[in-house]
């Protein structure tokens, strides 16, 4: 009896332990309870937090750096400056160095030879070393840097012309550009960088391959078309390039272009009937557009007088407008800008300066002469 009532009273007891421990095991919602030293992220939400290791803190994650804003583009001085170092190397520097001893007849000797390598041509050269002697004598300069003043003052005023700028249509018609000159010159590449400036300036423009010379040419002219968002007129190899001009022409009037521009086959100045079949191509379009807007020569600047060479030939037979000197950043002799201006009596209206889409610059002549003596 005694050992029943003892079993009877063990049974009661581990009943009542079992209720409690499912009572409590069902207000945890089946989950054990938590380890307090245990870390446990919160649900949701972006502020997350960390605990040090080995400590109860808990810190933030470090903030996520801002983005870097974009470098501001570089002003048309800047690029000047920047893009002309082998020319400054060659003449600013130099300059500065002849004088540093004073005004001197060996110094002036010096100023000569060095104008003259950096290609500003001779004639050019006696004017300028000329009048920057006599202004020195006349003001009293006998420093450095006042003959360097001079000398910047002499050849900005070489360089002065009354306007620059590429000529447009007056009326509703498409501006017309002609671009010409010896095949290696950087031609076809320019008009492709105009055509990308015009767009970017929302003007429509057609390019006419009238390079029928070489298949490669038009090809050129069709990925530089595809890049832009210009409209190609191209025919076979071998075609009529007048005909090609002219149909460019009719183009841009059927499209209601803004800027119609002609590529023509890279001449040979001493080749006679290439020249007047230029000219033929300039007559043909002539005959619906009226006079073209701008007929530029392209030259390199890394060839120094031997462009100026090319050049007069192109002169007598297009009636050139204005000059595109290209590869001015890899020249030494960015002197040539003056010889072309005064041998040709044309302004230097655009240059090359690198080879990116961008690279394609206004020239102008203040940020041309202080490039090549101010510090890069």
């Amino acid at each position: 009896m005694e050992l029943t009532e003892t079993l009877l009273l063990i049974g009661s007891v581990l009943a009542v332990v079992a209720v409690v421990v499912v009572g409590l095991f069902r207000r945890g919602g089946g989950q054990p309870p938590a380890d307090h030293d245990r870390d446990v992220a919160p649900r949701g939400g972006t502020d997350t937090l960390t605990r040090e290791p080995g400590t109860d803190t808990a810190t933030a994650p470090p903030e996520t750096a801002a983005p870097e804003a974009p470098p501001e583009p570089l002003t048309l001085r800047d690029r000047f400056r920047e893009r002309l170092v082998r020319t400054r190397n060659v003449l600013g520097v130099s300059v500065a160095e002849l004088f540093g001893g004073g005004v001197s007849d060996d110094a002036w000797e010096g100023l000569e030879e060095l104008l003259i390598s950096a290609d500003v041509g001779v004639a050019a050269t006696m004017q300028i070393v000329e009048d920057v002697r006599r202004r020195a004598r006349d003001e009293g300069v006998t420093e450095a840097d006042g003959v360097v003043a001079l000398l910047k003052d002499e050849l900005r005023s070489a360089l002065e012309v009354p306007d620059r700028s590429l000529a447009r249509a007056t009326d509703d018609e498409p501006t017309v550009w002609m671009l010409t000159g010896v095949n290696g010159t950087g031609k076809t590449t320019t008009i492709g960088k105009l055509a990308a400036i015009e767009e970017r300036e929302g003007r429509s423009v057609v390019l006419a391959a009238a390079d029928t010379f070489r298949a490669a040419a038009a090809d050129q002219l069709g990925l530089w078309a595809d890049r832009t968002g210009a409209r190609l007129v191209r025919k076979d190899e071998g075609a009529d390039p007048a005909s090609v001009a002219f149909d460019g022409w009719m183009a841009a009037i059927a499209t209601d272009a803004d800027l119609l521009v002609v590529d023509t086959a890279g001449r040979l100045h001493n080749r006679r009937e290439l020249m007047d079949e230029l000219g033929k191509v300039k007559r043909v379009v002539e005959k619906k557009s009226g006079p073209m807007d701008e007929v530029l020569l392209v030259l390199d600047a890394t060839t120094g007088q031997n462009g100026l060479a090319q050049a007069g030939a192109f002169v007598d037979a297009v009636d050139v407008t204005g000059i595109v000197l290209t590869k001015l950043d890899g020249s030494s002799k960015g002197g040539i800008v003056v010889a072309v201006q005064r041998e040709l009596g044309l302004p230097v209206k655009l240059v090359g300066l690198g080879e990116g889409i961008d690279d394609l610059a206004p020239f102008d002549p203040d940020a041309f002469v202080d490039s090549l003596f101010e510090p890069a």
